[in-house]
Parts: C-alpha cells; structure tokens; sequence
C-alpha cells in the first residue's frame, strides 16, 4: 500500500474540482477515535469535514496551540485482518486511526489537534473567539488630569463630604412615631408650630428640602423623604 507524501496510508491524490486532497492517516487513541465518529455521525459528515471546519473559522494558531491529544498508548491496538497482498486473509495489530481527506500541507498532530478542538467545543468545555479578518481596535490611552486639576478634583470631593456632613447635623430629625398632627408637618417642614403658612409658602419650602432629601441626591435620606411627604399630605387635608 502507497505512502502519500504527508505520511499517511491510502488511495494519494483525489481531484475535485481544483481541490487537491490527500488522505492522511491519523493515529490516535480508541477513545478519541471513536468520539470523532460518533461527533461526525452526529452532525451527519464525515471526519474530515470536521476537521475542515474548524481550519475554517478558528485562526491558525488557535489550532495550533490547542494540546495535542496524542498517539495511542503502547497497549491501545486495533486488529484487522489483511485485505490485500502477501500476507491477506491474516490478522495485523495496528495502532488506532482516522482516515481523514483533506488537502495538502497539513501536518498529523495540527490535524488531530484541530479534532480534538471540534470535540472539546460539542462538548461544550470551550470556547473560541472567531476570527473576523479585522484588526482588533487597540485600546485609546486615557488621557491623565494634570496635577492642578487632580488636586482641584481633591477639594471637590472634600467640600462635598463636609457639605454633607453639614446636611446630616442641620437636617431634622425624623419623627420616631411618624406624621400625626399639623404640628408634627410644620415641624417636619422647618416651620414653628405655632406657624401658618400659605399653601404656595408651603410647596416652596417642601421643593427645596425635596431636593437635599430626596434619596437621589448626594445628601439623601429615605426616611426624611418619607416623612416630607406625610407632611404635605397632612397639611393638605387640615388646609381643607
């Protein structure tokens, strides 16, 4: 039987259309011959279309760095009984294979490493980025704030903390059993209880401590959000 010239045993050249392919001889273990079937059996192709796949969308050098699964063991041997020659008719120990047709230039352990790449993908314990044929945009260097600036940035937040400080001390307290009365809103709204503002009076003072004690905001508190908007409700109903 011929030797084609990547190495491998079988039939040489096929022409198809202007696709030169070889048939490549690929030892390798049982295991790892019998699950490249039965992926391509699965997918309804034959080996070497698998192979071919995956020269077709992962880069080269993916493939090529992918571990290698190996030649059989010393122990891992198939028999098959000789079909031609002297010696046919008689059985022969042989290492595992894959008969795989592919073009030219290829060599066995790119090709089972490319395998061994289908069936760690099926499997689903990898995954490969494709390649586009476009040049991945670098990264753009952030620009650095120069040094005033970044000691600019230092007293702002510093001010803000303080600011915020300030917030808290000055704020009311909210009351622990909530709003009951028209006293308890004034109270809540900053106004003496024996207060009686007008209604627009009232919105313009609710607006502004709205917006320090809304939880959105840098200063915010829930619970005086909260009891600012039982205090408009209150005052509402006792203005009626």
């Amino acid at each position: 039987m011929a030797m084609d010239q990547t190495g491998g045993r079988g039939s040489g050249h096929k022409m198809t259309g202007t696709v030169l392919k070889h048939s490549y001889t690929i030892p390798c273990a049982t295991a790892f011959r019998d699950a490249v079937e039965a992926l391509a059996a699965k997918r309804k192709v034959n080996v070497g279309d698998l192979a071919r796949s995956i020269l077709l969308v992962v880069p080269t050098q993916t493939v090529a760095d992918f571990l290698d699964p190996g030649e059989p063991a010393a122990d891992d041997r198939e028999t098959v009984v000789l079909k031609s020659g002297p010696a046919e008719g008689r059985p022969w120990r042989r290492k595992p294979r894959l008969q795989v047709r592919m073009p030219p230039g290829h060599d066995i352990p790119f090709i089972r490493k490319a395998l061994g790449l289908a069936l760690a993908m099926d499997g689903g314990h990898l995954q490969v980025k494709l390649w586009d044929g476009r040049e991945t945009p670098k990264p753009q260097p952030q620009p650095q704030p120069k040094p005033e600036e970044s000691h600019k940035l230092v007293e702002i937040n510093e001010e803000l903390e303080r600011l915020k400080v300030l917030v808290g001390v000055l704020a009311f307290e909210p009351l622990p059993n909530g709003i009951h009365t028209r006293e308890d809103a004034l109270h809540v709204l900053g106004f003496p209880p024996s207060a009686d503002p007008d209604s627009r009076t009232v919105r313009a003072k609710f607006r502004m401590l709205a917006t320090i004690h809304h939880p959105d905001s840098h200063y915010g508190s829930h619970q005086r959000m909260s009891q600012l908007n039982q205090a408009m409700e209150i005052l509402r109903r006792t203005a009626a």
